[in-house]
């Protein structure tokens, strides 16, 4: 465990086998991961695969995946009802990429910084990337985050 890491109680796998999803996010995004929220069109295939976190690439001010949290739920909004996001949340960080009428909103345990960043050695982050808690962990750059 990296000091001063800890995992979130009730995490369902706390090893350093667990299942990690690592998403780009820009600012107004990981402001909501700050939040304890990731909302993402349903058609990407994430909201499909098992996963128990997520961590977070992100494109500004740095270029690296610099936290990661526990996914404690996934829950399935549509535009203008009641959940997760308001209008604010769907106008910043799912109608830029989609014009889907539902979001799934993927809800979030307390953000842990990484002790070392992931850097950017490649051309960013497109897409996702899996891999384990360990290798998040021990990655020194995204070429290290050899995933699945």
């Amino acid at each position: 465990m990296v000091p001063g890491d800890s995992e979130p109680p009730g995490t369902a796998d706390a090893s350093g086998d667990a299942r990690v999803c690592v998403v780009a996010t820009k600012p107004d995004t990981f402001a909501r991961c700050r939040n304890g929220i990731y909302p993402t069109p349903p058609s990407y295939d994430r909201t499909r695969q098992p996963f128990a976190y997520m961590a977070f690439y992100r494109t500004a001010p740095v270029s690296a995946v610099t936290h990661y949290a526990a996914v404690t739920g996934r829950v399935e909004q549509a535009r203008g009802q009641p959940g997760p996001l308001d209008d604010a949340d769907w106008a910043e960080t799912v109608a830029p990429f989609s014009d889907t009428e539902t979001a799934i909103v993927f809800e979030l345990g307390p953000l842990r910084e990484l002790a070392t960043p992931v850097v950017n050695d490649q051309s960013g982050l497109r897409g996702v990337r899996y891999c384990t808690l360990n290798d998040l962990r021990t990655a020194d750059s995204l070429s290290g985050l050899t995933g699945e």
